[in-house]
């Protein structure tokens, strides 16, 4: 089995030892508190998409603590009670389009995908910081944890499953969140600070075991962090503590949902052990599925697994079967 990591039998042995600081769980407490008091100050606006049977709005809310949050939501044209999905981007990226959010809208499922603050969609990042960083968001506002970028991100994705929970014509008994690279770690950070989900689905997931990542990733952003130590030696023991709150690692027992995991053996970016370091701390119910060859990237096959899993979760219906082409 290749990988650019661990051989596969040390990868499925590898729980690295969590490191969460003594105010970990308070941290976590007081931020979501905050955040569900803060009212959201939702709009929908209609934005015309020839979709047969589908309504379809840009979406605006108000992010964790300043700024305006935008993405998209998509639902069935009908009346009734209908799940959710609510969807996370990738590093840089912008909230998956109204296009592509039909496949699971024409399900009836209703799904809702957010832009992250100040990357490359809509929403604006109304955080200051006063001090220098890397180029990038890894290093944000690093020196503070109540000041780091990733908290307010996965303040604003926790506001915006709760956006769609509110929804009249949302069962909010039957909430799915997904992503990809950074969308996957907001997933595993979500499903870990809400208790909304009842399946997580994070492919390829970054912000996943920090520690390793940075020491062996030679892609992607994790480099971004080395970059900014670099600069700042004095602040190495701070980096790391800040992090360490925003860490899937050290957030991975809290979920208790469903969750379904994709991990490439080729992943220069996400590398391997960095997933498998989280999954083996998840008590939940959970599956990882292998990609041996692959790189940072969700094979077909596995796209049309979570198909299946979150069409019979969500709907209590699986499709049937298909021979593979």
């Amino acid at each position: 089995m290749p990988s650019i990591d661990m051989p596969l039998e040390k990868l499925r042995e590898y729980q690295p030892p969590l490191y969460r600081e003594p105010d970990f769980e308070e941290f976590w407490r007081t931020t979501m508190a905050e955040a569900a008091k803060q009212p959201l100050n939702a709009e929908l606006i209609p934005y015309d998409l020839p979709a047969r049977g589908l309504q379809c709005y840009a979406v605006r809310f108000d992010g964790y603590q300043g700024g305006r949050i935008a993405g998209w939501y998509l639902r069935p044209d009908a009346s009734g009670k209908f799940p959710g999905v609510c969807s996370y981007h990738g590093y840089s990226g912008r909230a998956v389009r109204p296009l592509d959010l039909v496949g699971l809208a024409s399900q009836g499922i209703c799904v809702l995908s957010m832009d992250c603050r100040g990357q490359n969609g809509q929403s604006q990042n109304a955080a200051v910081y006063p001090e220098g960083y890397a180029i990038g968001w890894m290093t944000q506002g690093i020196r503070d944890p109540k000041r780091y970028y990733y908290r307010y991100v996965y303040a604003d994705a926790v506001r915006a499953l709760e956006l769609l929970a509110r929804r009249d014509e949302v069962d909010d008994k039957r909430l799915a969140i997904t992503g990809v690279s950074q969308g996957g770690g907001i997933t595993l950070a979500v499903a870990a600070l809400s208790e909304r989900p009842i399946l997580a689905l994070p492919d390829i997931p970054f912000l996943c075991d920090f520690r390793r990542g940075v020491s062996i990733a030679p892609a992607g952003p994790y480099p971004e962090i080395p970059v900014f130590i670099k600069s700042f030696p004095d602040q190495y023991e701070q980096t790391f503590r800040t992090l360490s709150y925003c860490d899937a690692l050290n957030l991975a027992p809290w979920i208790k949902c469903r969750t379904v995991i994709s991990n490439c053996l080729w992943d220069d970016i996400c590398p391997p052990s960095t997933i498998f370091g989280v999954y083996n701390h998840l008590t939940c119910e959970k599956q990882i599925e292998i990609y041996p060859f692959h790189k940072h990237e969700v094979p077909y096959e596995h796209n049309e697994l979570k198909f299946r899993v979150m069409i019979e979760t969500l709907t209590g219906s699986a499709p049937s079967p298909r021979a593979r082409a």
